[in-house]
């Protein structure tokens, strides 16, 4: 069994080709349109988008020495997952994707409580998953994660 990637360069290499395509755009995508604040690390050995130490000391509730997770993209077995804890965190945001995910594909959503799966490389709603991008900034994801997820 090869070694885990530890940088995203190794996580890329990693990718079959026949989904390297479609990776490289949704990274793109999510890179275009991701707020300023927000940073791409290698993340739970996916790639994620992280708010960092240097915006939110605190850090991840379960794990303090770790950055606020916020985004991850992975090549899993049978798709290309998008993991989003804003449209898990937030049922108003989770409601606007899923509704403008049926005018974009012309295929069933296939999602988990933050996790969308892609099974069909071509039909990945790019521009959806942009404007997606757009909805949090690292200031607003922190508010709704305090709310949502920290206990007081």
């Amino acid at each position: 069994m090869p070694p885990k990637p530890t940088t995203i360069k190794e996580y890329l290499a990693g990718i079959p080709e026949d989904r390297r395509a479609a990776f490289d755009k949704l990274r793109a995508t999510i890179l275009t349109n991701i707020p300023e604040g927000f940073e791409e690390r290698m993340s739970y050995g996916m790639i994620g988008y992280v708010v960092p130490h240097s915006i939110f000391p605190a850090g991840y509730h379960c794990d303090p020495s770790l950055p606020l997770p916020f985004i991850n993209i992975a090549n899993q077995k049978g798709f290309i997952a998008l993991y989003h804890m804003g449209i898990y965190a937030d049922k108003d945001i989770h409601q606007w994707f899923a509704e403008e995910y049926s005018k974009s594909c012309s295929y069933k959503l296939d999602m988990g409580k933050s996790c969308i799966r892609f099974k069909k490389m071509e039909d990945i709603p790019y521009e959806l998953v942009g404007k997606l991008m757009r909805k949090f900034t690292p200031k607003s994801w922190i508010k709704l994660y305090q709310d949502n997820f920290v206990k007081k």
